[in-house]
């Protein structure tokens, strides 16, 4: 059987509590279990409250770990330029920050079957403009 919400057995604590606390004269065998769970109330309060406490402190942390975060970011973006002023966009010394050095990517040289570069052909000025497509207009 599983447990019930903690909010209900304090609930009946509370009530069997003081039930106990009006007929203790009738049930005095019952003053043991009487202080027990006086006893048990009395923590599940105190646990209760720490553990309101500790929620809007955890609250609190996690509002100014936020605001650090993004006061870190700011920070950040401020000295990669920096770094990036002094020694260039193309150093190899911005690996050494954490930085990605620009590389360029190699240029492709085109080669045709016969293992010579292709040149690519444009039109000359004077050629005339190809006519429109039939249907298109």
């Amino acid at each position: 059987m599983a447990g019930k919400i903690l909010a209900v057995v304090r609930k009946e604590l509370e009530l069997r509590h003081e039930a106990l606390a009006a007929n203790s004269e009738e049930l005095p065998q019952m003053a043991v279990p009487q202080q027990k769970v006086d006893a048990v109330l009395t923590e599940m309060k105190d646990l209760s409250a720490r553990q309101a406490s500790l929620a809007a402190a955890k609250q609190e942390a996690t509002k100014r770990l936020r605001e650090l975060n993004l006061e870190g970011r700011r920070l950040l973006a401020f000295v990669d330029a920096g770094i990036r002023e002094h020694y260039g966009t193309r150093s190899e010394k911005l690996v050494e920050f954490g930085q990605q050095p620009f590389r360029s990517q190699p240029r492709l040289k085109l080669v045709g079957e016969d293992g010579l570069p292709v040149v690519k052909r444009t039109k000359p000025a004077d050629a005339p403009a190809e006519p429109p497509a039939p249907g298109a207009a």
